[in-house]
């Protein structure tokens, strides 16, 4: 199997990773349960794990399919630029979130506000990581960049001067 092969097969389990451990922590804050919030901690800071590979499957895979027909070097640029601060936001999250596990590990109960700023910051990696996701399908399917380029008033021209009439 290639990069590119690797790349498209775990992408996946880091965004949706996320989103789980992002909604089991949502209902964990808001019962105040602490094992329910353990849980959703040991899920994010699994997610986080997840992403390195993707991460580094991620150039080689670019120097796979840059060439290939119907590829753009900027879709690819926007993705990339994407998965960096998605990356990054996801690994600061896998940080806290083990420091968080090896805290309560002593006997200690997660504060409420720890809890909360993990959660924070886990919604905004869900954000990031799903527009990064987005970004990098539109690199092989151009259905995603049409409805991409009519949601930012963009698309053919011939399609805009319909849509007109």
């Amino acid at each position: 199997m290639t990069a590119a092969h690797w790349h498209l097969l775990l992408n996946h389990l880091p965004v949706i990773g996320v989103l789980v451990g992002t909604l089991v922590l949502a209902i964990a804050v808001t019962r105040r349960n602490e094992d329910l919030t353990k849980v959703s901690l040991a899920i994010l800071a699994s997610a986080a794990a997840l992403t390195i590979p993707v991460y580094l499957t991620g150039e080689p895979a670019e120097e796979i399919v840059e060439h290939l027909p119907g590829v753009s070097e900027s879709l690819i640029k926007n993705h990339e630029e994407a998965a960096e601060i998605a990356a990054v936001t996801v690994a600061v999250l896998g940080t806290l979130c083990l420091g968080l596990l090896l805290y309560a590990r002593r006997g200690r109960l997660i504060p409420r506000s720890a809890a909360l700023g993990a959660l924070l910051l886990s919604l905004a990696a869900t954000v990031l990581l799903a527009r990064a996701a987005h970004l990098g399908g539109t690199i092989r399917h151009p259905e995603i960049r049409a409805s991409t380029a009519e949601l930012h008033g963009g698309g053919h021209a011939a399609d805009r001067r319909a849509a007109r009439m």
